[in-house]
């Protein structure tokens, strides 16, 4: 026999044993005849049944089965199976990620029994080969989908359609019969909806819920960025309606229960596109000489009561989704940009920190409390800012972001001079205690009336900004310390330490630069830290380098188990100061204000499932904000075709190199198959590719010169073509 037969024989043999254990153990109460396993094997031949009725009685001699009943075998109870999450790669197989285990466990695809990414499911993990180091196993059931709903292209046919899903980790196409189409038309982009996977079908069933639009539509685009994360864009009628009838006018009855700070010095500072103020400063000089100073948040849990339509929907979204045309609050309008937003000259209630400080930025007193403020200004980032840099108590006539310079008040220029000078102090007292400086530069679009990008720049974090942060971060960290010091069960924002094996990565890549990081403990980790991200401002690997920086790091999450916060070098943290657009928020109100009240503390498991739900949202909301930095980038650049741009090498894999241009920010792939001048191999340990002939090296970090090659819009992919080195092409 040849050695080729020999090898499929053994093949079909280990196929067999796979399936018995395979029916044995989905069915582990029942017991099975070879007919039956047979029939459901799909064994017709009598070659095939002989095989199997050997490899059954050999299982059982190995006492690998047990046969309970004669002629019938069963599962033996086996300790192999575990629970875990599905990875899938865009090949086609998966990974399942388990806590129970040390390593993954390898699914290939024939083994998934339809699970899909992210569902929760059980495997069962084959028994480890001898000079395997690679876990394999089966899934043998999907405990609970991660999403039924998917975002696809229609593909119609004569009495039935295919939705094509546009997710790379969606493997199969999903069925819809006639009945089930609705309004969409061969080659929309719409909504699919699972309902059903019948157990021969290779495809699982279902129908369309929304028609998006056709492909490469702005809205159908952005709209399909939601829909991908299971993120909605518009509110239901019956929430609109509940907020709508509100109460949103300001009574006496309701001053009577609050601290009225109406007469306080106060005013707001955001961003000069903001619609929504949700924080406001108020200041004032004591005769102590101290100063007051009040981080006043909009009082949203006074509107948004729990058991009601509206806070469900609040609690469903948990967050507001900062899309690069649009924002999808987390909030109807009526509240988010009204009732709730601390707007100039308006009388509004809020829920209040109140600091004594000293000149050293020292907390001597503090109040939290309910009171009603009225803003007696609202500031512009940049208009602030230019009153820092005149650093003077006099009229500053040249504050003006329109071209029309007006005045402003001495006493609000003396109070935002005197807030950036504790915050400063404020500021540099966390760096010292070990907290992490991540200043990243935020690459943001101009748009046009079509909200069509036409350009593109970076906003960075200057005096003003920084000022707003400290205050924030002052009022967030004294609201958690009150309450965990109580020891009673609230809503903590932590971040754990970093991720040893994650700063080897990033040690192995910034060497390449010629930086390092001293690893001895947490203290000059920390320091080494912030030495790198000072000592790449400016540079051309910066980008690269925050971005490694910060991927290294543990990621923040809300729960109720307090273990500080690394990256501020906080004891006690949680998030306070943005009611309107962070659910989280609105629960760290309530417990405060129940606390305040002489409440007992409350349950931590109810808290602890909805930190859980805040922390996925804000995952899948990050998620769906970066698609959209990235699809208007592509958008950006197909305007762009022909001009060659500066870039540095981002990354590098087996199949390609990542390149950054640097004066937008914009990252697409050069395709090694496409680098024609040579054959390239990827070089792991140089973090490069090599030419065979020329030994050219590219390599990460180093500057290269590129062109576009196409862009694709529904996928968020960019390809670029190598131009060459800076050097070679003389840019």
């Amino acid at each position: 026999m040849s050695r080729k037969k020999k090898r499929a024989q053994k093949q079909k043999k280990n196929e067999i044993t796979k399936g018995i254990f395979s029916i044995l153990e989905k069915n582990p109460s029942q017991n099975f005849n070879y007919k039956q396993i047979a029939a459901k094997l799909g064994i017709t031949d009598p070659s095939g049944r002989n095989q199997l009725i050997k490899k059954l009685v050999q299982l059982k001699e190995s006492k690998r089965i047990e046969e309970p009943e004669r002629g019938k075998y069963k599962a033996i109870p086996s300790l192999n199976y575990f629970t875990g999450t599905v990875d899938m790669t865009s090949k086609g197989h998966a990974y399942v990620i388990s806590e129970e285990l040390e390593k993954d466990v390898f699914i290939p695809s024939n083994m998934l029994n339809k699970a899909l990414h992210g569902d929760e499911v059980e495997v069962y993990v084959f028994p480890m080969r001898k000079n395997r180091t690679k876990v394999e196993g089966e899934i043998t059931k999907v405990l609970k989908r991660k999403k039924t709903q998917f975002v696809g292209i229609v593909q119609m046919h004569p009495n039935f359609a295919f939705v094509l899903a546009t997710d790379v980790k969606m493997y199969t196409d999903i069925f819809v019969p006639k009945n089930k189409l609705g309004d969409a038309k061969d080659g929309d982009k719409v909504i699919v909806e699972i309902n059903d996977w019948p157990e021969n079908a290779d495809s699982p069933y279902g129908n369309i819920t929304t028609v998006l639009g056709k492909p490469g539509d702005h809205n159908t685009e952005i709209h399909s960025i939601l829909a991908e994360y299971g993120l909605p864009y518009e509110f239901p009628l019956e929430v609109e309606h509940y907020a709508n009838q509100l109460d949103t006018s300001i009574t006496a009855e309701e001053i009577a229960k609050r601290r009225d700070m109406r007469d306080v010095l106060t005013f707001t500072i955001d961003p000069k596109d903001a619609k929504d103020f949700d924080d406001a400063l108020s200041f004032q000089e004591l005769e102590n000489g101290n100063v007051e100073v009040g981080i006043h948040i909009a009082d949203v849990s006074h509107y948004v009561v729990p058991g009601t339509v509206l806070d469900e929907e609040a609690y469903n979204r948990a967050t507001s989704v900062y899309l690069v045309d649009r924002v999808v609050p987390m909030l109807p309008e009526i509240l988010s940009n009204n009732a709730c937003s601390l707007r100039p000259n308006e009388e509004k209630y809020t829920f209040s920190a109140v600091f004594e400080l000293n000149d050293k930025a020292e907390v001597v007193n503090k109040w939290f409390g309910r009171t009603v403020t009225y803003s007696d200004k609202r500031f512009a980032y940049e208009e602030a800012q230019q009153i820092i840099e005149l650093k003077s108590n006099t009229i500053p006539a040249e504050i003006s972001l329109t071209g029309e310079a007006y005045e402003v008040d001495d006493a609000i220029v003396s109070a935002i001079l005197k807030l950036d000078e504790l915050a400063k102090i404020m500021r540099s007292r966390r760096m010292r205690a070990g907290a992490i400086s991540f200043d990243k530069v935020e690459v943001k679009f101009q748009l046009n009336e079509e909200s069509e990008p036409v350009g593109v720049y970076f906003k960075e974090a200057k005096d003003a900004n920084k000022l707003i942060e400290e205050f924030m971060l002052l009022a967030n960290r004294k609201v958690a310390e009150f309450i965990g010091k109580q020891e009673k069960t609230f809503i903590y924002r932590v971040h754990d330490e970093p991720d040893e094996e994650k700063l080897m990565q990033l040690q192995g890549v910034i060497s390449r630069f010629g930086y390092g990081l001293n690893m001895k403990n947490r203290k000059t980790i920390t320091s080494s830290l912030n030495n790198l991200l000072s000592e790449v401002q400016g540079k051309k690997e910066q980008n690269l380098v925050d971005t490694l920086a910060i991927r290294s790091m543990s990621k923040a999450k809300y729960t109720t188990d307090n273990i500080g916060h690394y990256g501020l070098a906080f004891d006690y943290y949680s998030h306070f100061t943005s009611p309107i657009r962070r659910y989280p928020d609105v629960m760290a109100h309530r417990l405060l204000q129940f606390y305040l009240d002489g409440g007992a503390s409350v349950k931590v498991e109810e808290y602890e499932e909805k930190c859980h739900h805040s922390s996925d949202m804000e995952s899948l909301a990050a998620n769906a904000e970066r698609d959209s930095i990235k699809y208007m980038q592509i958008k950006f650049m197909e305007d762009h075709k022909d001009q060659p741009f500066l870039g540095v090498i981002s990354g590098v894999t087996e199949w390609g190199v990542y390149v950054e241009i640097i004066e937008n920010k914009c990252e697409g792939m050069i395709r090694i198959r496409d680098i024609k001048d040579d054959y390239y191999t990827f070089d792991e340990k140089q973090y490069a590719i090599v030419g065979e002939v020329t030994k050219n090296v590219y390599q990460l970090g180093d500057e290269v010169v590129v062109k576009v090659k196409s862009t694709d819009l529904m996928k968020r992919h960019l390809d670029f073509d190598l131009l060459g080195s800076r050097e070679q092409v003389g840019i």
